[in-house]
């Protein structure tokens, strides 16, 4: 299964695993890239110290091409990004930032450089700061997202139509059936989070994946806008930040309520309750907590079949009438 995207990384089939604060550490990430795709550790959660162990435990696991996700936020991005450099990392997924901050330096340094947008005009922009993909996030994702609310399924064609670069479609895909759709839109590849929290090596604690594969359809919702448009699975935190808004709080008082590490508190500690429960809408498909391999191989024979009955559609309706 040869396209853009897997040239770009040098993997056998077009998918990334997301990389996520909280979930993805190095066992996910070199199991992933064990799988044929593309693995991600998530820096976004991680000290300097931390991310360079997580690295060097990677390159132990695997011999295959991994990458590392940095929102461009991060308050100790120098640091972050010279232990890449020195750690010899090749592939680096920006997002939550201005892309022409770092790409080129990245570049520089022989990095190949994806940034992950949520809308037409980041894209653009992205394209222009010179990066060599970008990845298209619907709102149906979990964790931070896009204020616009654009699907993944209009976002794609929009950007198809004026993106040049390789394009990784993200946001509600957990099946090889929506892994099909979404490169019928346009996407070389796709990149999936969600799924990839419910699986044997994700480093979310066992309660936060127990949460997961409970979900039903309507129990995750887009909240603190404000701040950073977030999706949250609803518990008693969620609960309790719907009450608060409506009082019209300031911008001050939502910081303030959030308080810090609440997303470690739910993803990585299990506190169910109280926790930040960040997780995408296709929550609600996911039944299973599963080794990556296992859930590679669903995802790549359900992608097949679903070529194989596409290709036999008759669509000449010539005699229809």
């Amino acid at each position: 299964m040869q396209n853009r995207v897997t040239t770009l990384f040098g993997i056998q089939y077009p998918i990334v695993q997301a990389g996520m604060v909280w979930n993805s550490g190095w066992k996910l990430a070199s199991a992933s890239s064990n799988a044929g795709i593309l693995g991600l550790i998530g820096a976004g959660s991680m000290y300097p110290e931390v991310l360079r162990t997580h690295i060097r435990n990677c390159k132990k696991a695997t011999s295959k091409p991994f990458g590392v996700n940095i929102p461009l936020l991060y308050p100790h991005i120098e640091a972050l990004m010279d232990i890449i450099v020195e750690e010899g990392v090749t592939i680096v997924f920006t997002s939550a930032g201005n892309p022409k901050t770092w790409t080129s330096w990245l570049q520089n340094h022989h990095i190949t450089v994806v940034h992950v947008v949520s809308s037409l005009k980041f894209a653009l922009k992205a394209q222009d700061a010179g990066v060599d993909a970008i990845v298209a996030e619907g709102f149906e994702a979990g964790g931070h997202n896009g204020r616009d609310e654009t699907t993944t399924l209009t976002l794609i064609p929009m950007l198809r139509a004026q993106v040049k670069v390789p394009l990784l479609a993200a946001g509600g895909i957990a099946t090889g059936n929506a892994m099909m759709a979404v490169m019928a839109l346009g996407a070389d590849g796709v990149q999936i989070g969600s799924r990839f929290v419910a699986s044997t090596e994700s480093s979310a604690h066992e309660a936060f994946k127990q949460a997961v594969v409970l979900a039903k359809e309507g129990d995750t919702q887009l909240t603190l806008k404000e701040l950073a448009p977030v999706r949250l699975l609803k518990n008693k935190f969620y609960e309790e930040l719907q009450a608060l808004y409506k009082t019209a709080p300031s911008t001050e008082k939502l910081k303030a309520f959030l308080g810090r590490a609440r997303a470690k508190r739910g993803m990585f500690e299990g506190d169910l309750e109280q926790g930040e429960l960040e997780i995408g809408q296709i929550s609600g498909l996911i039944a299973t907590i599963e080794p990556v391999s296992a859930i590679v191989a669903a995802i790549i024979t359900e992608f097949k079949a679903c070529q194989t009955r596409l290709s036999k559609l008759n669509l000449n309706t010539k005699n229809d009438h």
